[in-house]
């Protein structure tokens, strides 16, 4: 008999949280937190979205998330986790660059910035600043129409190399483009050029345990393998989800999916007024990724030299089409030592390489196709990891790799997005709540979605107005 994994769950809750990335679990622990009733639905077996991990044999972890993150991480896990998460957070001091335009390493903050574009790249240090200092100002609500593009050129006009040093990693982290708002770029930006660049010292798979230990001691009802299949809404507002064939009834619900998922698929288009769909169907998703993973073998152990963060490209210069091209001539590698997973039985080292990707470029392979197409990521990644870690292929013990494809499929994304959608999925999901009341979204949309801290802060975001609304219900029910 097919296990129940809605056993013993209830008939109704105060909110219902669908999705267990960073800021479906935020959420989730907050409004727990506060004394609400709260279940947690996720679909996959894991919890995390894609702050994940998975295992293979030979005591190798591979987490699948993005390495790095800004400092202001610590202070939103202290507030809103715990101090035994925050406490293991800890700055990534090596970041490089190698590519046919520099070579260069970096801690990767303002401090260092500023000396390398003074010393190494000649700009005047009152450029500088004035550049970080716009770049810190800038807010979400700003102006929308000066791109990045236009802002490097405004400061930077003609220096095709300083657009690569400072554009290539928020790439990477955001899957911001040159021809985006201005705002997508130096938001994220200013966060991690402040203090550096943060991972978390254990493991993705030990932060996610962490939360759950958290969300458990808040009396948060967590669910995996339980897809919502219907937001049931009636008369303009909340009243129950549909999921595993059963009917559980809330007057408030998150939901941490896709935001064009939620309203087209979840809840249905025919309950929001028709400009606020027209909004939504102009809604972009953002670019997704492929990922190769690489375990060495027990004996191989890579010379931190290496960095902890590897920026690398072969084209000549920084171009957006090049970084999303299925002929890939930009990588990231994440270096993951020891250190990394300091308490595990067994020191292994690891490599994953990251790059930005169409869903197009992937989605109509036929099964030979695709797998061959993944071998052939494969196979093109290890050589151009060999000119960092000669003799690479020697020194590995086992190689996969992950396409858009895969990423739609463990997470249902649409088109396997990395980063959920464009800027202007920020207002849409912002404006859920005026549509339908007790509907809210929080998770990949727009600029306040950068990585794990965007993610994050965007749960406590809708988490404080959801706690607002049920304080003011619970006033009027007295």
């Amino acid at each position: 008999m097919p296990r129940d994994f809605l056993k013993d769950a209830r008939s109704r809750y105060d909110v219902v949280v669908i999705g267990s990335g960073l800021a479906g679990l935020t959420a989730a622990n907050i409004l727990g937190r506060a004394g609400h009733s709260v279940l947690l639905l996720e679909q996959h077996y894991k919890l995390g979205g894609l702050a994940t991990w998975f295992r293979r044999p030979g005591s190798h972890v591979f987490d699948i998330s993005l390495h790095g993150f800004p400092h202001g991480m610590i202070k939103s896990c202290r507030r809103y986790w715990s101090s035994e998460i925050a406490d293991r957070i800890v700055q990534l001091k090596n970041i490089r660059f190698e590519n046919p335009m520099f070579s260069l390493s970096t801690t990767f903050n303002r401090t260092d910035f500023t000396r390398l574009l003074v010393e190494r790249f000649g700009v005047e240090p009152a450029t500088v600043e004035a550049f970080f200092d716009t770049a810190r100002g800038m807010n979400f609500y700003d102006d929308q129409s000066t791109t990045t593009g236009e802002l490097f050129e405004r400061f930077f006009p003609g220096r095709s190399d300083i657009v690569r040093l400072l554009m290539e990693p928020i790439t990477y982290a955001n899957g911001s483009t040159l021809e985006d708002p201005a705002i997508t770029y130096g938001i994220v930006f200013s966060n991690f050029m402040s203090k550096g660049v943060f991972i978390y010292e254990g493991g993705t798979e030990d932060l996610i345990e962490k939360m759950r230990s958290e969300l458990l001691s808040n009396n948060v009802d967590i669910r995996i393998n339980c897809a919502v299949d219907k937001i049931e809404v009636r008369r303009g507002r909340v009243e129950a989800v549909e999921v595993a064939g059963r009917r559980i009834e809330t007057g408030c619900v998150i939901s941490n999916s896709n935001l064009r998922s939620t309203i087209f698929q979840m809840v249905g288009e025919e309950h929001f007024d028709r400009n606020f769909v027209d909004q939504a169907r102009e809604v972009r998703l953002n670019n997704s990724s492929t990922q190769v993973y690489m375990a060495m073998k027990p004996e191989v152990e890579i010379d931190e030299a290496c960095g902890d963060l590897l920026f690398t490209s072969t084209a000549e210069e920084f171009r957006t089409d090049l970084l999303l091209s299925r002929d890939i001539t930009s990588r990231t590698f994440s270096f993951y030592y020891p250190r990394t997973r300091p308490e595990a039985k067994h020191r292994r080292h690891a490599i994953v390489s990251s790059t930005n990707a169409n869903w197009s470029d992937w989605a109509g392979l036929g099964d030979a196709e695709y797998e061959a197409s993944k071998q052939d990521l494969i196979e093109t990644t290890l050589d151009a990891l060999d000119r960092f870690v000669p003799g690479i292929r020697d020194k590995v013990e086992r190689v996969e790799a992950a396409t858009p494809r895969t990423f739609q499929h463990y997470t249902m994304h649409q088109m396997g997005a990395s980063f959920g959608t464009k800027f202007e999925g920020l207002g849409v999901s912002r404006a859920l709540p005026q549509q339908i009341d007790g509907l809210y979204h929080a998770g990949s949309v727009g600029i306040i979605m950068s990585g794990w801290l965007g993610a994050i802060n965007y749960g406590v975001i809708v988490a404080n107005e959801v706690d607002q609304q049920l304080m003011k219900a619970a006033t009027r029910s007295n």
